[in-house]
């Protein structure tokens, strides 16, 4: 169950990392033709879960048709010419609408009369509502523009990549949803100017951010004299030569769409970017330059306690997360001083760590061959990977995965690499995304298990069996917990050791300094936002315990300080999944089977963990009664 895809962004659901909750559905709008199909059938012959499942596919494309990027998103052209209202009227008449069908779930089904499946999909929707409702209670609280999930740099995004132009109309669609970014725009920065009248502001790097993003959309033509042309007006001009080049447009159509593109930019899209930009030079001053956690906002305990019971689907106390994380750093270290020790280097584990932050070896030159290098390699190591699945799944996906760089309008140097899925039909691949402005902070040895993380067996390979699911109603295939799908993400990589990755010591050292960057997460997210950690000790901490380059350190920080909790889902979830697993071998001894244990936990969509823990518990005695 979702909001418009924007208010996700707003409501910071959405961001830089792998975008793993991002809604969806299918592109061939099979679901009007499953009602009216299940509408043949007399009520009265169905079961209570046929009747659910078809409620569940009416209400989740009521929903779906409330958003129109998001149906852009997962290669739709419903509404292909609208963007989604960013207002909070919006959002308070989808609230509304969310209200009602759970209040009609209630009334109308009998929950004793369903099949364990159903009986999960009951849960998940009446679940996602009330993570909804109490999250707009925190409306005030949230940031809107910031250099990680800013929708400013978002919209322009989905326009490049996900508005497809196959004919005249969708390039005139094109144009007119130019008009909508701009409207949105305006909605946007109006909540963004109340929350600062509540003084809540995003700190002053962020707004520095946004501006450097803002920039990059707005300085070349057809807004100034420049050679180069700003990234939509360089899209629109492709689209239609491609059109051109395809017959689908003479050249009298061609010159008329690439004047109707150009007036829109001049005349909707400057504008209003210049006004959010203005707004920020402007209120930059109120901001604070150095940054701290939410903590100090009115009610921010209050926050970010909902923005961690949100991220890891568990009532963990910000306490509890802080210790778990200082336990597993810990732990994790005694595992790096093996490592070391395996491969005979002489001296601490500091000096291991300078050793390999400094060492060229580690690295690939600051050149577009060594950028080019570092999205081959990956793409070998995917491919290694993909020839071991059959051993370890039963379920595999079926979409095609690639590699590439990010777009150079929001490419920032140090930040995460990460995952767009792919259509559920399969027309459009998942996408494995790497910032790779700045080499010397893609180290070789961490590469590989970031590409088991965003690739298989991690998001790519969780998100398109969801996608490709038949046993559930679309909305489970599409809904999205950052615990279950980072936290698999995050179990991906030590499964790929299993798996026989890593054969390089150094690789399997770069696997520990990952898992280590997300325990370190559990004590930095918290220290930021309960603990009044500044942005500096944050800093420190992490590269007192990691290795990872002071510019993806920064840039890291400062993602959590401006997206409270969302960092905590990784090893929460990644812990839970272990717990299960680690349960389920203890209870099955010799009748566990790591290929049906893994079919429960992905079969059944991303799940909160402690609906997680149920399926898997059923499937446990399931297998015991067999």
């Amino acid at each position: 169950m979702y909001k418009s895809l924007i208010a996700l962004a707003v409501a910071g659901v959405l961001a830089g990392c792998s975008p793993a909750e991002k809604p969806a559905t299918d592109t061939t709008n099979n679901t009007a033709a499953n009602n009216a199909a299940a509408q043949v059938t007399a009520e009265n012959t169905q079961s209570e879960t046929e009747r659910l499942n078809q409620w569940f596919e009416t209400k989740y494309e009521e929903q779906l048709q409330q958003s129109p990027l998001q149906m852009t998103y997962m290669g739709r052209k419903d509404k292909y010419d609208q963007v989604d209202d960013a207002s909070i009227a919006a959002e308070d008449e989808q609230l509304a609408w969310l209200a009602a069908t759970v209040e009609e779930l209630k009334s109308s089904f009998d929950y004793a009369k369903l099949e364990p499946e159903a009986k999960t999909s009951y849960d998940v929707w009446i679940y996602q509502y009330e993570q909804a409702k109490e999250g707009a209670a925190f409306r005030k609280h949230g940031y809107v523009f910031t250099q990680m999930n800013g929708i400013h740099a978002m919209l322009p995004q989905i326009m490049i990549n996900f508005h497809k132009v196959d004919t005249a109309e969708d390039m005139q669609a094109y144009v007119k949803r130019i008009e909508g970014i701009s409207r949105a725009i305006t909605q946007l920065l109006e909540r963004a100017q109340g929350n600062a009248e509540h003084d809540v502001r995003p700190p002053r790097f962020a707004y520095e951010g946004v501006m450097d993003q803002i920039n990059n959309l707005i300085n070349g033509a057809p807004f100034t004299d420049a050679e180069q042309d700003v990234p939509l007006w360089a899209d629109a001009k492709g689209k239609i030569d491609a059109l051109v080049q395809a017959d689908k447009l003479t050249d009298e159509q061609a010159k008329q769409l690439s004047e109707d593109a150009k007036n829109a930019l001049q005349t909707h899209f400057l504008p209003a970017y210049t006004a959010l930009k203005q707004w920020l030079e402007k209120d930059i001053e109120l901001t604070d330059k150095i940054a701290t956690g939410v903590g100090k906002q009115q009610g921010g305990t209050d926050y970010y306690n909902y923005r961690l019971k949100a991220s890891t689907t568990t009532d963990l106390t910000a306490e509890q997360i802080h210790q778990i994380g200082l336990d597993e750093v810990e732990r994790l270290t005694k595992e790096m001083i093996a490592i070391k020790d395996q491969v005979g280097f002489k001296g601490d584990l500091k000096a291991f760590f300078k050793f390999i932050k400094d060492d060229d070896q580690f690295y690939y030159p600051e050149t577009d061959a060594g950028r080019e290098a570092y999205l081959e390699d990956s793409r070998q190591y995917l491919a290694f990977i993909n020839e071991q699945l059959p051993k370890y799944f039963g379920i595999l996906p079926k979409a095609d995965l690639i590699v590439k760089r990010v777009e150079p309008f929001r490419e920032q140097p140090g930040a995460a690499q990460h995952y767009f899925p792919g259509t559920p039909d399969g027309a459009r691949p998942g996408i494995y995304y790497a910032h790779l402005s700045d080499m010397r902070s893609m180290p070789k040895n961490e590469m590989e298990a970031i590409a088991y993380h965003e690739g298989n067996p991690g998001h790519h390979m969780q998100i398109s069996i969801a996608q490709e699911l038949t046993s559930v109603p679309t909305f489970r295939t599409q809904a999205g917990f950052t615990a279950y799908s980072e936290g698999w993400g995050l179990y991906a990589e030590l499964l790929a050791k299993e798996m026989g990755a890593y054969q390089n010591p150094y690789s399997d050292f770069g696997r520990l300094i990952t898992e280590m960057w997300r325990a370190v997460r559990l004590v930095v997210d918290t220290g930021l936002h309960s603990k009044g950690w500044t942005e500096q000790q944050a800093i420190d901490y992490f590269m007192d315990k990691t290795p990872i380059a002071q510019g993806a350190v920064i840039s890291e920080v400062r993602r959590y300080i401006v997206w409270p909790g969302q960092a905590t889902g990784y090893k929460i979830g990644m812990l839970k999944i272990l717990e299960l697993r680690g349960k389920a071998k203890q209870a099955l001894g010799d009748k566990f089977d790591i290929k049906a244990f893994h079919d429960t936990v992905l079969g059944g969509g991303a799940l909160p963990l402690s609906v997680l823990e149920k399926r898997v518990d059923n499937w446990v005695e399931q297998v015991k009664s067999s």
